[in-house]
């Protein structure tokens, strides 16, 4: 299989095809359903297409959530692709007024002030996002039926940034670099200046000072996100570009000069069946996008480059082979993680 990947989402495509289709399956796929919900008592039970309508697919609730700004973000940069019209209908269906309405009911209740934060949360903004920038009749009407699930996500930020006194420097859905990337993202595309320095100053806080990131301790046993790279990742949205590679070198003093190869290894899923192993799939694709953010934000001239871009590289085509239909525990949220890479939707609009 032979990708290349573009700016403007340029990459093979059939393979889009590909991805599309599995996501359209995933999302209209009930079961199994990895559900995370909290009970006062029997009166809270429920089925979850019944306790989230537009969510409940894709095996859990933030991957939904990722699968539909997947399909949003494919019809936004090949609107002529052979799953189009398919896709099109569904989110007419299943993105409306009355099952949003239903979505953000579910955080009314004030114990489910963590729920779904900080990943889930930052992919709504990041689905938002995609709407806002794509300047079609289209996705301003889907933007205004997602628009109170949005506002429930900013103002969950809102809440919890100033209160969140360390990082979250795990490698899986609690961190806090890649959900804070995120949601940079989104402020930039709404025009929420006050976010925008939100997010300026928690970073700064948590790793302007940071140095000597232990990236030889990467990655943990179920990591789909990478720490340290993330962070790097993080810090080149908020930094100045003058001072972004002086900090880079500082945080990972390690990476080569000279364009070798070998610094980072790819990762090694030896069960892609198992759902916490298979992050390790996922964690190849977000590495890769991660070196190319990094690599985005150093000066042409950097001598880190060629060493970045062949780390990218390496981990880019492990990691899109691993995206297969045979194991719904990868394959519910890999081609997603596929899109995100292959279109560069980190690197801006």
């Amino acid at each position: 299989m032979k990708v290349s990947p573009g700016v403007d989402g340029g990459a093979d495509q059939a393979f889009l095809e590909r991805l599309a289709r599995m996501a359209l399956a995933n999302l209209d796929r009930d079961y199994p359903n990895h559900i995370q919900h909290l009970l006062d008592g029997e009166a809270d039970s429920g089925l979850p297409r019944e306790l989230h309508p537009v969510f409940s697919g894709a095996y859990d609730w933030h991957s939904a959530v990722h699968n539909y700004w997947m399909l949003v973000r494919l019809l936004r940069l090949h609107p002529g692709g052979a799953y189009a019209g398919e896709a099109r209908a569904f989110i007419r269906r299943r993105l409306n007024p009355a099952d949003l309405a239903q979505e953000c009911r579910y955080f009314d209740e004030p114990r489910r002030a963590s729920w779904e934060r900080p990943y889930g949360l930052a992919w709504v903004l990041q689905f938002a996002a995609e709407l806002r920038e794509w300047n079609s009749a289209e996705a301003r009407a889907w933007h205004a039926v997602l628009a109170p699930l949005e506002e429930v996500a900013r103002r969950c930020f809102e809440i919890w940034l100033p209160k969140l006194f360390y990082p979250i420097r795990s490698g899986e859905h609690s961190q806090s670099a890649f959900a804070l990337g995120l949601v940079h993202d989104w402020a930039r595309a709404a025009g929420d200046l006050k976010m925008i320095e939100t997010v300026r100053f928690k970073a700064l806080e948590f790793h302007g000072f940071d140095v000597d990131g232990p990236l030889a301790y990467e990655p943990s046993g179920q990591d789909f996100l990478s720490p340290c790279l993330a962070e790097a990742d993080l810090m080149r949205r908020v930094l100045p570009p003058a001072a972004y590679p002086r900090w880079l070198g500082k945080f990972l003093p390690k990476i080569p000069e000279d364009g070798n190869d070998g610094w980072l290894n790819v990762a090694l899923s030896r069960d892609p069946s198992d759902p916490k192993l298979a992050h390790l799939d996922g964690l190849n694709l977000s590495r890769a996008w991660m070196l190319e953010g990094i690599a985005f934000a150093l000066p042409a001239d950097d001598p880190r480059h060629a060493a970045l871009s062949a780390a990218a590289e390496r981990h880019r085509a492990a990691g899109l082979a691993a995206v297969r239909e045979e194991h719904y525990e990868g394959s519910h949220w890999l081609p997603s993680f596929a899109v995100y890479l292959l279109t560069r939707r980190g690197l801006g609009p």
